[in-house]
Order: C-alpha cells, then structure tokens, then sequence
C-alpha cells in the first residue's frame, strides 16, 4: 500500500527528475569539464538550488511533514532573490 497519494507520488517524482537533471548539468559543468560561458554559471546554480528546493518540499510532503514542522531546516529569511 503506498504511503502517498497519486498527485502527491507524481509530484515528487517530477520533483526529482527536474533537480537531478539540473545536478547532472552542474557534475558536468564542475566535474567533467563542460565549457559554458562564465554568465552562465550562476544560472545554473540558481537553477539547480531551486529544483533542489522544490524536491525538498515534495520530499517533506511524501513524508507527512508540513512545512514548518521540520527543524534543523532554513528559515524563511525573506530573501526575494531566491
């Protein structure tokens, strides 16, 4: 019996298909040495930060925790460039 619902089993699914793509790109970027133009580094950060994101959400979700709940996690610094 899954622990999850069908949309909240997609979503995270989804969730960690996007973050491992944008960590993928970053290994062969910092790891295999794929040449992108020095702009294009802090995109690439901040997309791989975001997609990392949202899986930790979904994650946290999956699990039953709500946000908020969890402790030992960042708080909300209200930072808008995020």
């Amino acid at each position: 019996m899954p622990f999850a619902d069908d949309a909240t089993a997609s979503a995270y699914r989804a969730a960690w298909e996007a973050w491992t793509k944008q960590l993928e790109h970053l290994h062969r970027v910092f790891l295999d040495g794929e040449s992108i133009r020095p702009d294009q580094i802090k995109g690439l950060l901040n997309r791989e930060a975001r997609a990392k994101q949202h899986y930790d959400e979904l994650r946290l979700r999956l699990l039953g925790i709500e946000p908020g709940e969890s402790s030992g996690g960042p708080a909300d610094d209200g930072n808008p460039f995020r």
